[in-house]
């Protein structure tokens, strides 16, 4: 059946897994440099209470243009002004074409080939060994401008540059640039966009509501859509309509600040605000340092006017914050290398020191843009120094904006332990005395075309109670694209006794967000890392009560008003929207929840999975546990769309991810000296398995450093 609904968008359009995308792009759809979005849309059928049912979502997707291979370079390749070029810039020119496909000009038949990379000797100086196919004549030597004019009739202009290397299997096939065009359909990896562009295509994929509803409607009618004829002669028929389905809202909560103790949130946008109000638990910050940035900058930090409004911003949050114990000036030119963030942070902890015993808590580093070298400081300050760093940039700073100091703050006083809104009442489902612990689980995966770098599993869980607003975080590295968390059980044991340490007492109920897997891992997640859970934590008449609830966030569902007018301005459906009847698992425990408030694009309602209940929740106290559990996040003062133990749990395995990066260029530099290039890499690979890259400060593994 999902073969027949993709034959006919199969036959028109470019294919990209279950996404299908136009072959040509709108004018004003191009990015330059060779790269262009196209629109389409991703779709899948999916067993559900109504019958089965087609899932259509509008796609925006980056694709090189398919020009000329000469074409291209003249767009993608920085410097890159005509043929002249090619090997003046050989290793860029590799780094942009190599693992394409193309497909040649100079033959009739227009095959496709893979390039492997640029030949050594120009066209003119390549010759090979032409073996006679009929075999009546010896084989004789022939250079390669000879070869195409007799053979194909077409002369090089370009001979004195090299040819795309297209070889497989030990077959020598080399072939001028010039009778070369990138095949259509080949993606770009949305990570190595530019910022303007990225911008751009973000912007193309926030459709609004009413557009993208629109948008999904054309193309369930189009002609090269999922409805073609082959499905009539299948005789099936598909109802284009969208379905209606019945939804519920959930009631936002009140939530508990330090004064005043009770905040209603506002109904529309579902958010509050911290103007007049002060945290739960403000931490004290008594010896800190700013390291400036910004120095030589066109517009530098402005320090007495930034310290001032930090300072008295924490203090109206109820945080109190002393003078720095040390203020260092430097430039951006620091984040150039591993060694010089070390030395610095080192420096500036040993004098604050200096200057008043006791560990520093806080370093606050200015910067004037993003950096690379981002790296380089949370890797030494989190499993070297063991120091809190919180980053920001010199222009907002400058601006003194409440805003975005009152933003800084909270950020601060969660990564010290303290809480900044917490619910007035408890959570829901949890009356009793019995303490609860959350834990949340995700795996980041490196790069599409990376099969050699580790995939970093991270875990984090919930260490106080009844708030279950802070978390410890554990992070590990694992096999390349290993969805499995090999030492899932090891590192929850670790969280539960961590937990057990601070509060005296081990959770007898625990309740596990499982964020990253795909349906057809359920009985992975199920009968692998749960029974490795419960083999860990369990020990003699400890046996805690164990939930496990799995996330999802890449689907194709999406929720529509049927009136516009309830939705308020962004025409989106209101935060805490749940529908959970019509398209949801004919007889699986799962749901819809939309818990934040949709400002931009179309609110994209997160998809949860029980698989596995012995607290003994019903539909509306899961539902509205995690829509109140997603008031608690740290770093904002509105919901989030995603529970918060998954939410966190991403972010600390991209943090491991940064870590990674750092052990790979550790590696390479100490193997480059001794070996060649393709050995150091294997070899820098290899190093960023070594659990020690990972291997949290003491002083860190227990607070929110990541927030």
């Amino acid at each position: 059946m999902d073969l027949v609904m993709k034959d006919n968008p199969s036959r028109n359009r470019i294919s990209v897994g279950r996404s299908f995308y136009s072959p040509n792009y709108r004018a004003g759809d191009d990015l330059h440099h060779g790269l262009a979005a196209y629109r389409g849309f991703q779709q899948s059928l999916r067993p559900t209470s109504q019958g089965l049912t087609l899932c259509l979502d509008y796609s925006v997707l980056a694709f090189r243009k398919p020009l000329p291979v000469l074409e291209f370079l003249k767009e993608h390749v920085q410097g890159f002004n005509g043929v002249n070029d090619v090997t003046k810039l050989r290793q860029k020119v590799i780094g942009a074409l190599k693992g394409l496909k193309v497909r040649v000009t100079h033959r009739v038949t227009k095959q496709k080939y893979t390039v492997s990379g640029l030949t050594t000797k120009n066209a003119r100086g390549i010759s090979f060994t032409f073996d006679d196919p009929d075999g009546i004549n010896p084989p004789t030597e022939i250079n390669l401008v000879g070869y195409f004019m007799d053979k194909w009739g077409k002369n090089i202009v370009n001979k004195d540059i090299p040819c795309l290397d297209l070889s497989k299997n030990n077959r020598p096939n080399y072939v001028p640039m010039e009778f070369c065009v990138l095949v259509e359909g080949q993606r770009y990896p949305k990570e190595q966009l530019d910022r303007d562009a990225g911008v751009f295509l973000k912007n193309l994929s926030l459709a609004p509501s009413h557009e993208r509803k629109d948008t999904i409607y054309e193309m369930v009618h189009a002609n090269d859509g999922p409805c073609g004829d082959v499905m009539k002669n299948f005789e099936i028929g598909v109802d284009k309509n969208m379905t209606r389905v019945a939804g519920r809202v959930i009631g936002a909560p009140d939530l508990k600040l330090g004064s005043p103790s009770v905040v209603k949130v506002d109904k529309d946008k579902c958010q509050w605000n911290l103007v007049g109000k002060s945290l739960v638990e403000g931490k004290s910050i008594e010896r800190w340092a700013l390291i400036d940035f910004t120095y030589g900058d066109r517009f530098p930090l402005r320090v007495d006017p930034f310290i001032n409004n930090l300072r008295s911003r924490c203090r109206n949050l109820g945080m109190s914050m002393d003078e720095p114990l040390w203020y260092h000036s430097a430039d951006m030119r620091e984040f150039s290398s591993i060694s010089r963030i070390e030395g610095l942070l080192s420096g500036v902890v040993k004098e604050a020191m200096r200057i008043k015993s006791g560990k520093l808590q806080l370093i606050v580093c200015v910067m004037t843009r993003k950096d690379p070298g981002y790296k380089y400081l949370k890797f030494v300050s989190e499993t070297k120094i063991g120091v809190i760093t919180q980053c920001c940039l010199s222009m907002p700073s400058n601006k003194g904006q409440d805003q975005y100091f009152a933003n800084l703050c909270i950020k601060i006083n969660a990564k010290l332990g303290g809480s900044n809104v917490e619910l007035s009442g408890r959570l829901p489902h949890f009356e009793g005395k019995e303490h609860v612990m959350f834990i949340g689980a995700d795996v980041n995966h490196p790069g599409s075309k990376d099969s050699s770098c580790p995939s970093i599993a991270a875990v984090v869980g919930t260490v106080n109670w009844p708030a279950a607003n802070r978390y410890a975080a554990r992070v590990c590295p694992q096999d390349n694209r290993k969805e499995k968390i090999l030492n899932y059980g090891a590192m929850c044991s670790d969280l539960v006794n961590t937990y057990a340490r601070i509060n005296r007492v081990r959770p007898s109920k625990i309740v596990v967000f499982r964020d990253g897997v795909s349906e057809g891992q359920f009985d992975m997640v199920l009968n692998e890392e749960l029974i490795d859970l419960r083999r860990a934590i369990y020990n003699g008449d400890y046996k805690p009560t164990i939930t496990l609830v799995v996330a999802i966030k890449r689907h194709q569902t999406r929720l529509f008003l049927q009136n516009a007018r309830d939705g308020g301005a962004s025409g989106n459906v209101p935060p805490g929207t749940v529908v959970d009847t019509t398209i949801v698992h004919p007889f699986e425990f799962d749901f819809y929840l939309c818990s934040h408030y949709g400002g931009l694009g179309t609110s994209k309602p997160t998809h949860y999975y029980v698989l596995w209940d012995e607290n003994y929740f019903t539909s509306d106290s899961l539902q509205k546990l995690i829509h109140h559990m997603c008031f608690t996040f740290a770093r904002c003062t509105k919901p989030v769309s995603l529970v918060p133990p998954v939410y966190y749990a991403d972010l600390v395995a991209y943090r491991g991810r940064l870590f990674q990066e750092v052990a790979m260029e550790l590696q390479s530099r100490e193997s480059s000296s001794s070996s060649s290039s393709s050995a150091a890499a294997a070899a820098a690979a290899a190093a960023s398995f070594d659990q020690s890259f990972y291997t949290l400060h003491p002083e860190l593994q227990n607070i929110m450093f990541f927030v």
